[in-house]
């Protein structure tokens, strides 16, 4: 008797430790790799919100070997054992690699992946699911136009990141598509969670998807927010990407990721949309100026943006985005006119 009354305090004392240590695992802790998961290969997840983990590139940058491409964040949500995961970056390895970080370092096995567009740095990694999209475990969602946009480019966006990034960063690496259409207020259910497809807009791309997380105000819109990286015009619209974003801030978001993370707490606007919108803008005011003055498209001094020349990816994109904004700007262009000829100055002439 005595033996069982000095084992039952060591007991509670062992059930309250064990407690405690559970609780580590909550929301708001950082992930611990399991047993006989390789600990070099660890993901660095940064915690958003509860169930919401982002895991970024180490800077913002242009796609080169030195990142193999990781130039967007890779957002995912964890619930009950399951994972949802969205843009799972742009190779197999990438993918395997965050494939075995969400059964390690979570315990969780992925059920959704959600391409928000069709560019190949946030795509290609759907290669590393391929096994459990064929088996029916698991399930790519994408807007349609994402889907087609897959179909056409891909081919060329692979063999372009491989040239990028060098072959080994690429190997294994092949295109798999969605299986499952998503349009604006379809829901999607991990575990527990509920997030809903907010819109596609075209902006960005011609169908950028927008996932909300209304329950945490956790907005993740792929590639309609840049951060301090010039944004990508390649497939979109400057005055429908404006509008999107217009769309955006009237949603109460607190965590925005996109290109980048960016947070609007306590009524504010997340600091990369501004930044984001204030480029697009800049450039249709620029374009714009630059037909008045009579410019040409095809000059690349015609639409100078000095202020925003210390992004990454100035030199190698705004070029392009001024041909492209310019193309959809002429006919805007013309509908308005000639630009208004200011009266001539009248001179008094000074009297003898």
């Amino acid at each position: 008797m005595r033996l069982m009354s000095a084992i039952r305090p060591i007991g509670l004392c062992l059930c309250l430790w064990l407690a405690a240590c559970a609780g580590l695992t909550g929301p708001g802790a950082q992930p611990e790799a399991a047993t006989g998961c390789a600990v070099h290969d660890k993901v660095p997840w940064q915690p958003v919100a509860p169930s919401v983990w982002v895991w970024l590139p180490a800077a913002e940058s242009e796609v080169s070997k030195d990142n193999a491409g990781h130039v967007a964040p890779v957002v995912v949500v964890v619930d009950a054992g399951e994972a949802l995961v969205v843009d799972p970056g742009p190779s197999h390895r990438h993918g395997r690699r965050l494939r075995d970080s969400l059964r390690c370092q979570f315990g969780a096995q992925v059920t959704w992946l959600i391409n928000t567009h069709a560019h190949a740095e946030t795509v290609l990694a759907n290669s590393a699911f391929a096994d459990l999209q064929a088996a029916g475990r698991l399930r790519i969602g994408a807007s349609q136009a994402t889907r087609e946009g897959m179909t056409q480019r891909c081919p060329d966006c692979l063999a372009s990141l491989t040239r990028r990034v060098g072959a080994p960063a690429m190997k294994d690496t092949r295109i798999v598509l969605p299986d499952v259409t998503l349009a604006p207020g379809m829901p999607l259910r991990v575990g527990q969670r509920l997030l809903t497809v907010h819109a596609v807009e075209q902006g960005h791309t011609e169908g950028d998807l927008v996932v909300w997380d209304a329950l945490h105000g956790v907005l993740m819109v792929g590639g309609l927010v840049y951060g301090q990286r010039i944004p990508e015009l390649a497939q979109g619209q400057v005055d429908a990407w404006l509008a999107a974003l217009d769309r955006l801030e009237a949603l109460p978001v607190r965590e925005l990721i996109g290109a980048t993370w960016s947070r609007g707490r306590q009524g504010q606007v997340p600091a990369a949309l501004v930044s984001t919108r204030g480029y697009l803008q800049a450039l249709r005011s620029g374009v714009l100026r630059a037909m008045d003055e009579g410019a040409m498209a095809q000059d690349g001094s015609a639409v100078p943006l000095p202020e925003y020349a210390s992004w990454a990816g100035y030199a190698e994109r705004h070029g392009f985005n001024v041909l492209r904004a310019w193309r959809e700007l002429e006919p805007v262009w013309m509908e308005q006119g000639e630009p208004a000829v200011p009266p001539p100055v009248s001179v008094q002439q000074p009297r003898r």
